[in-house]
Parts: C-alpha cells; sequence; structure tokens
C-alpha cells in the first residue's frame, strides 16, 4: 500500500515534509519518494497531512468500541485507539457477581451496557474480546473501584490489611495480564473511600506505568486533588496521569508545575469544551448519600417518611444556582427530557426542579446522565483551555460518553477541534505539536512504543488529515454529528476509513504496553 503525494506530519516534533509512505504487513515499510513503487492499493493524499493515529487518553468506550456509530465517529476525528478503564470503574477484574453488577450498574450512564459480557471476568478475557472485534485499537486501565468493591463492597471507610492485599493482588494479576496502568475516579463511590495510602500501595506494582486519576477535585479547588496526587506520587514512585484536567489555567499550571519541582512524572489530558458530562448523582447528591449502595440510597430518596431525604430537600432548596446548567444525557424511562435542560424538563412534568432531579434517580435508579455547564463557561474559560493544552505535559482525552440519546458532543468532535480551531484557526498548536500531544506522547506515557511515529518499521496506525477542511460538527444541540476533513486511516495497516466511510473491516487490537 502506498499513501503518496502529501507531506507527513511524524510524530517527533520534527517540520512536515514531503514524502510518501509505503506500508507492507501491517507496518511502515518506508518513507521517503516512493511514487514509482508498486502497490496494490494507493491513497492520494495530495494537499493532506499524514500523521501517525491519534490516542484517545479518556475514552469511556469500554462497551461502546464494537458500535459502527462509535467507531465512524472517532475514526472520522483520526482516532485510532481508546484508553478504557476510566475514572476506577469498569467491567474487569471482577470475581464476584456483585462488583461486577455494581461497575455495570452505577456506571450505566457512562459506560453502558457490555455486549459481549454479563458476568464476572479476568483482564485477560476482556482484552482479548477486543481483538478482532472493533476498528479501534483498545489500551485498558485497572480500575480502583471495581478492584475496591471485589475487595469490600460499598464500605465507606479505609481498607484493612487483608482487604488492602486483596486488591494488591487484583493489580498484580492485572497487570500481568495486559492492563496498562491504574485508574482511579475519586468524586466517585466507592473510589472516593480511598485514601491517599490505599492508593499509593496499589501504585507501587505499576513499574513505569500511570496511576491515571480523576482527582478528587478540579476548577477553583484544583489544589485539593493535586496535593493528594502528589503525595501517592512521591510515596509510591508512580508516574502520573491526571484525567481531563479542567479549571483556571492560573491554578492549575503552578500546580503542575509544583509536582514536577518535587520530580513528580506528572501527565494529563483535556478536551476543549467548557461543559462537563458525568452521571446524574454525582452531580446532584452529596457525599453522605450512600451512592455505593443504590438500593439504600434509592429507598432514602423514596420514602416519604426519609429523614435523609427531608435533609436532603433542605440542602436542594439553596441550589438553584445549579439546575438550569444541567441537561439531561440519558434518561432511560424519559427519553423525552433528553436534551432538555433539568428545569425546562421539571416543568414539563409538573413539578420544581429538585423534585424531578429526585424522582429521575429514583425511577432510573441513579443510572441518568447528564451534561452540564461549568462556572468557568465564557472568554476566561476559553483561555484556561487553551493555555492548558499548550503545556508541553499536555495530552489529548474526549471523555466521550455515548450512551443516552443527547450526549455530550466531544465524543464526536473533540479530536477533530483540536486541529481545526486550535491548530488551523487559533494557532494553540502547530501541526507538529499536535502530532506529538495527541499521538507520541500518549503513546510514551502508556508504553506503545512501536505505534506513535510514521517511521518505518513502526506499526501502521495512520491518518490522512486535510489541514483546510478538518473540524468538528457535532455541537451540544447536535451532538451525533461526524467531524469532517478525515476521510482515510489505516489501523495496523488495514484500511479501517475510505472516503470517510468505514469499509467494515475490524483490525483493532486490545493493546498490552511493552
Amino acid at each position: 500500500m502506498l499513501i503518496t503525494g502529501g507531506r507527513v506530519v511524524d510524530g517527533t516534533g520534527a517540520p512536515a515534509f514531503r514524502a510518501d509512505v509505503g506500508v507492507r504487513g501491517g507496518r511502515v515499510e518506508a518513507v521517503g519518494r516512493l511514487g514509482a513503487a508498486e502497490a496494490a492499493v494507493r491513497i492520494d493524499a495530495a494537499g493532506k497531512l499524514v500523521l501517525p493515529g491519534l490516542v484517545d487518553c479518556h475514552a469511556h468506550g469500554d462497551a461502546a468500541v464494537f458500535d459502527p456509530l462509535v467507531q465512524h465517529a472517532a475514526l472520522r476525528q483520526g482516532v485510532t485507539t481508546f484508553v478504557l478503564g476510566q475514572d476506577g470503574l469498569s467491567f474487569a477484574p471482577a470475581v464476584s457477581p456483585a462488583a461486577f453488577a455494581y461497575a455495570s450498574r452505577y456506571f450505566a450512564a457512562v459506560n453502558g451496557p457490555h455486549p459481549h459480557v454479563d458476568g464476572p471476568v479476568s483482564v485477560a478475557d476482556l482484552l482479548a474480546g477486543y481483538d478482532g472485534r472493533a476498528a479501534l485499537n483498545t489500551v485498558y486501565l485497572l480500575p480502583h473501584a471495581t478492584i475496591r468493591f471485589d475487595a469490600m463492597g460499598p464500605a465507606e471507610r479505609a481498607a484493612d490489611g487483608d482487604e488492602l492485599r486483596a486488591m494488591l493482588r487484583a493489580v498484580e494479576r492485572g497487570l500481568a495480564e495486559g492492563a496498562a496502568g491504574l485508574s482511579s475516579g475519586l468524586e466517585y463511590a466507592p473510589g472516593r473511600y480511598a485514601d491517599a495510602a490505599e492508593l499509593a500501595a496499589l501504585c507501587a506494582p505499576l513499574g513505569g506505568l500511570p496511576y491515571v486519576t480523576h482527582m478528587r477535585a478540579y476548577g477553583a479547588s484544583a489544589s485539593v486533588g493535586m496535593t493528594e496526587v502528589v503525595e501517592i506520587a512521591r510515596r509510591s514512585g508512580a508516574a502520573v496521569h491526571v484525567s481531563h484536567l479542567h479549571g483556571p489555567a492560573s491554578i492549575l499550571l503552578p500546580l503542575v508545575e509544583d509536582a514536577r519541582r518535587q520530580d513528580v512524572d506528572l501527565t494529563f489530558d483535556t478536551y476543549p469544551y467548557l461543559r462537563a458530562s458525568t452521571i446524574l448523582a454525582m452531580v446532584t447528591l452529596p457525599p453522605w448519600v450512600p451512592a455505593a449502595d443504590p438500593d439504600r440510597a434509592v429507598a432514602m430518596l423514596s420514602s416519604e417518611l426519609s429523614s435523609e431525604r427531608e435533609r436532603l430537600a433542605g440542602e436542594w432548596a439553596g441550589r438553584d444556582d445549579l439546575w438550569p446548567r444541567i441537561t439531561l444525557s440519558h434518561a432511560p424511562g424519559f427519553e423525552w427530557a433528553e436534551g432538555m435542560t433539568l428545569p425546562a424538563a421539571a416543568a414539563e412534568y409538573g413539578v420544581t426542579p429538585a423534585e424531578f432531579c429526585r424522582v429521575l434517580l429514583v425511577k432510573t435508579r441513579l443510572q441518568a446522565g447528564c451534561v452540564r455547564a461549568r462556572p468557568d463557561e465564557g472568554p476566561a474559560g476559553e483561555e484556561s483551555v487553551r493555555a492548558v493544552m499548550r503545556d508541553p505535559g499536555h495530552t489529548g482525552g474526549s471523555d466521550g460518553i455515548y450512551v443516552g440519546g443527547h450526549p455530550h458532543p466531544r465524543g464526536f468532535g473533540a479530536f477533530a477541534r483540536y486541529l481545526g480551531r486550535h491548530v488551523r484557526e487559533l494557532g494553540d498548536l502547530t501541526w507538529e505539536q499536535a502530532a506529538v500531544h495527541l499521538a507520541s506522547h500518549p503513546a510514551r506515557r502508556f508504553r506503545l512504543p512501536d505505534r506513535s511515529l510514521v517511521r518505518r518499521g513502526q506499526v501502521a496506525d495512520l491518518v490522512v488529515v486535510d489541514p483546510a477542511t478538518v473540524a468538528d460538527t457535532a455541537t451540544y444541540e447536535k451532538p451525533r454529528s461526524l467531524a469532517v476533513g478525515v476521510d482515510d486511516v489505516l489501523v495496523g495497516g488495514v484500511p479501517v476509513l475510505r472516503g470517510g466511510e468505514l469499509t467494515g473491516a475490524t483490525p483493532g487490537r486490545a493493546l498490552r504496553p511493552a
């Protein structure tokens, strides 16, 4: 196969150069003047750029990656690899049916149901299930909260010695079976009940692989989260990757620099939007509600005689600032409300926003999802996004959630938005820097050394980008609209996107760290 006439942005940071790219046996065979070479397949890249496949460092595609629409959405942005197992909650390793059921249920509005797994599964078996079933590659992180639930259920306390040893064995086994790090979600249950000592102990076996964390606090309170991150890194010696780092750059960047001054090996990912997306329970329920025990939490919210329900109503009475910032993305049984703000849906239902929120949480059994406008939405927030992405420790992560009738557009547009808006239009990164931030830098972080460059011997995960037209088209109003400007993509040397359409090939692999 030959990709001819393009300019190669090879992922090293070196200036783009005119070259053809020859592919044989799934790998890059040659880069240079190859126009006279014979090839079974030719891709005309005249006027376009040839980049290494982009790595989405934070994607909730654990189940959705099997969906052709999700594959199409990713490939049309140049993404060839998803990093899964995020925020401490996913399907494996689950030894007990209770742990698998909890992770599946609690994160139903984020990961959705797995189409091929319906009970306890090992990391090895989960990874094997990705091979040859999708057009994308996958990388998998060990989810701390799933492991914790397996060891100690929904307990709202520190782990004892036996429980910690059980979790440590699960981490060691998962790493041996091909996991590429450990993830935590410290604003979710039950991960939020863990302390730094527990997390540091579980990070000790990582051996250079990253501890990937949804910190305990972001935005104006990011110092709380980052202080804990530094403590975990210093106690364990682990490298750290902070998920979806967001907030005022004037707060975030000094924290990042301070961590580096303390010799913490720290990277992070961001998405170029000012709204977040998560489960409604995390946004609205205070920490004293036992979200790690959904049945108990729902009972509290349901009972007319519950003192906790009365307490919650009192707290919610002062949250009128919150409701207008919530748009419903996933509301099983209330699909008519998806895409509506919570106050608008409440008015349609004939109750107050607080009461409609309670009804939703009860009727969906905490499985509703939402898009939330952050307090920093506006020009200042946009400037912070731009400043943070220019940091050398930055990588791209869509935080894409594909569940529900009205998801956040980032899963369909984040990487195209990086390339179209932030590279071409605003110049926040050059094309050469973008290939480093979005491809080779994440490949190094997750130890995928043979998939990060357009260079002889590398696996041919390759993307042909039209620099003049690449753009996101997904919006908050129409979130499932495909990006434009990427029409040809190879994964493992196999064409998976031609002329902007899926070829039907599924060469994606579950990648193990080198």
